[in-house]
């Protein structure tokens, strides 16, 4: 099997990309790596806690491999910081990286040209796949995810805390795309078939964060989000 690694958001895409691999027996996933704010210690994006992603590996079974970004962080400062943690995977003779994203032409080419400059190659599993089915098959297969960032430029804050089933698809709005694929929402994935036992914890307060730096940032950014505090219980 080729070894690999695989872009780890915590979140359903990711996991279910990772379930296709398994299926097709290609790619033998060596870790999972994800970035953390350096500052509070949580999934950068999504706001989950470091605790609930170290016991989410331990129940994949996957060693876990994490980058911290600073606070403020500079997309040069980034990408400095990746491709540091690339060169360290292909010191280990790894050469592919997996993502679960879905149908982002410009974020699949920023990927792969970055990778490109090392020597290593994408692995896009979920790729162009139909987001409504996408996530029908995520339901079907037993996966179990619960919303832990939504974007208030698409969803209000009822949608934080939501458990991704059928319902929350029925209760979507027109303009937001079933997997969140455009930012408009991120998940916690706590159990489904890949894993050795559901990762505890118990849902909290929902808070609201607004992240505007200047008036520009204001009207044109997306900039204020709804998370889903997950406290663990382990």
């Amino acid at each position: 099997m080729i070894p690999a690694f695989i872009n780890w958001s915590s979140g359903k895409d990711a996991c279910f990309a990772l379930w296709t691999l398994r299926q097709q027996g290609i790619y033998d996933i060596r870790y999972l790596f994800t970035t953390l704010n350096a500052g509070f210690q949580r999934v950068s994006m999504h706001g989950v806690r470091e605790a609930l992603l170290d016991e989410q590996a331990r129940q994949l079974g996957i060693p876990l491999k994490k980058a911290y970004l600073q606070e403020h962080a500079s997309m040069e400062d980034y990408n400095q910081l990746m491709q540091q943690q690339l060169e360290g995977m292909l010191q280990e003779e790894i050469r592919h990286a997996v993502f679960g994203d879905i149908f982002l032409e410009d974020l699949r080419q920023y990927r792969e040209t970055q990778l490109s400059k090392i020597g290593m190659q994408g692995v896009f599993p979920i790729w162009k796949q139909n987001s409504r089915q996408l996530l029908q098959e995520i339901i079907a297969a037993g996966f179990k995810a619960i919303v832990v960032c939504a974007n208030a430029r698409y969803l209000d804050a009822s949608f934080a805390g939501r458990i991704i089933d059928d319902q929350f698809l029925a209760d979507l709005p027109p303009n937001v795309d079933p997997c969140g694929e455009n930012g408009e929402f991120h998940t916690f994935v706590y159990d489904g078939p890949l894993f050795k036992a559901p990762v505890a914890f118990t849902p909290g307060e929902t808070i609201a964060r607004s992240y505007i730096s200047d008036e520009e940032k204001a009207v044109n950014w997306d900039n204020q989000f709804y998370f889903k505090e997950l406290l663990p219980l382990v």
